[in-house]
């Protein structure tokens, strides 16, 4: 019932009392008993002597079922549930490290030291090399590059398979190790 589009809740709205149309619905009253199949007029009777809404729960059924109870205290349940289920979710980050197959030994330790960086804060990585023009020629070079990469974060990190080709570029994903 509820959607979470970045990061904000929205709730679908449920129909309630005059916006339910049908003849007849099966009403569950506040206690979660089942009264059966009965008028719509007569359910929306006993939801008002209850001083409660007539909610439809499952308006796609056949008849509508329909619940008496509380809407603002049903759309607030609802909200903390979402909320204590985002808060048991992990989002994970995957930090990028690109380089080509031109660089310099120095600058691939500056990015070494970036990426050990980022394994120690649990974050994953995905490391490419980009090969522009006539570099694609010397897929060679950059192996080699990913490899002394590689090596200087070892003890850092763990890559699940080898390096692929992805377009004009060598990828790799690189977790933590734990």
């Amino acid at each position: 019932c509820a959607l979470i589009l970045r990061g904000v809740i929205f709730i679908k709205e449920l129909l309630i009392n005059e916006q339910i149309k049908a003849k007849e619905v099966r009403l569950i009253d506040k206690d979660g008993e089942q009264l059966g199949v009965v008028s719509f007029k007569e359910a929306l009777q006993k939801a008002e002597e209850s001083e409660l809404d007539l909610i439809a729960i499952s308006p796609g059924a056949q008849p509508i079922v329909c619940k008496i109870m509380d809407y603002g205290k049903y759309k607030f349940e609802l909200l903390k549930k979402e909320k204590e289920s985002r808060k048991k979710q992990k989002v994970v980050v995957v930090k990028e490290i690109r380089m080509s197959p031109s660089i310099d030994k120095h600058d691939v330790q500056i990015k070494i030291n970036h990426a050990i960086k980022f394994l120690k804060d649990e974050y994953k990585l995905k490391v490419s090399i980009q090969f522009k023009g006539r570099e694609v020629i010397y897929k060679q070079i950059g192996e080699k590059i990913l490899n002394t990469f590689l090596e200087g974060i070892s003890e850092y990190g763990t890559t699940s398979k080898s390096p692929t080709v992805e377009g004009s570029s060598l990828v790799v994903n690189i977790e933590p190790k734990k």
